[in-house]
């Protein structure tokens, strides 16, 4: 009988912690880190103590909710490290990390250290930069992307996405492709 409810009370534990993950990616997405704690324990349907029993701080929460997130930014740069053209490469990083982060408001600022004592991802937006640079590089080499480039520049768009944040969620994929779009045509090299 005890194993049965140690069991049951184990499968619950894991649903609130899914449940609270979820609502956390939501609340994030939507409105930023700024979401109260609470609020994140009120959308999963659970207590203030039961959140706090999985996270004791809003950074472990942040943390975990943009685990998913930190892979697909890691899973673009890898694939634009991967394109025999770099300045194709680089395009696509482009592209990509601007749509992703206008999906998600919350991973936006926590990537750009807006919140540096809510999550931190520093080590992450660090290896993500540097293999950027060295894309960069490469592209500069082939003559495609203008010398006066600096992976801050990257940086610098996805700061704009977090504008996008105005507009309807069903019209920030659209627009935050357009963005991408005019910042590529600024970076080429017969631009400059």
């Amino acid at each position: 009988m005890d194993e049965e409810v140690t069991r049951v009370r184990r499968a619950d534990a894991v649903e609130n912690r899914s449940r609270l993950l979820a609502a956390a990616r939501v609340l994030f997405a939507r409105d930023g880190l700024d979401v109260p704690m609470r609020e994140i324990a009120r959308e999963a349907g659970v207590g203030p103590a039961t959140l706090y029993r999985h996270f004791p701080t809003k950074q472990d929460l942040a943390t975990e909710a943009f685990a998913a997130e930190m892979a697909a930014c890691r899973a673009v740069v890898d694939d634009g490290l991967a394109d025999p053209s770099a300045w194709r490469g680089l395009c696509t990083v482009i592209e990509r990390l601007t749509v992703l982060h206008a999906r998600n408001l919350g991973f936006t600022e926590a990537f750009l250290a807006t919140f540096p004592h809510a999550v931190d991802l520093r080590a992450e937006r660090r290896a993500a930069l540097d293999a950027v640079a060295g894309l960069a590089r490469r592209a500069q080499a082939e003559g495609e992307l203008r010398r006066d480039f600096v992976p801050q520049d990257l940086v610098l768009t996805l700061t704009a996405t977090r504008g996008l944040d105005v507009m309807p969620e069903s019209a920030r994929p659209a627009a935050a492709r357009r963005l991408a779009d005019l910042l590529i045509g600024g970076l080429h090299a017969t631009v400059a």
